[in-house]
């Protein structure tokens, strides 16, 4: 068994897109349109064929909470309580870090030492917090 393909819930796929690629360095690999949305996503420039991140709407309306779609009121929630969505990985912390700082990203965590390396955590513009993590 293995993860083919992991989801992120987005607010905005086409901002989430430019996010990812532009400021993050992730590749687009697949855009096709699915009704209202997209099967939208991207891969490491290093592993090309490896597991996709797909940039999924938040907005399904089958499933709602209080009158919201579902997955936006989990994503406010984990953002809220300064929770991240999701991780992933870098081989230099300090430097992704320094060269996001620059193009702008915000981080509510700054790079530090963890148990098992260290982490920052940021805000990926599309509703969520991510944990930038460098293992040992």
């Amino acid at each position: 068994m293995f993860v083919p393909v992991s989801s992120i819930m987005v607010d905005d796929q086409d901002k989430a897109l430019a996010f990812y690629t532009d400021v993050l360095g992730f590749v687009k690999k697949h855009d096709i349109p699915i009704g209202g949305a997209k099967w939208l996503t991207v891969v490491s420039p290093d592993a090309p064929d490896g597991v996709e991140l797909l940039l999924e709407p938040d907005g399904n309306p089958g499933i709602r909470i209080e009158g919201k779609p579902a997955a936006q009121v989990y994503k406010k929630t984990l953002y809220d309580a300064g929770i991240p969505y999701t991780m992933l990985g870098t081989k230099d912390l300090q430097a992704d870090y320094e060269r996001m700082k620059e193009l702008g990203v915000t981080f509510t965590q700054e790079p530090a030492k963890t148990g098992f390396g260290a982490q920052a955590v940021f805000d990926d513009t599309c509703g969520n917090l991510i944990v930038l993590v460098q293992q040992d």
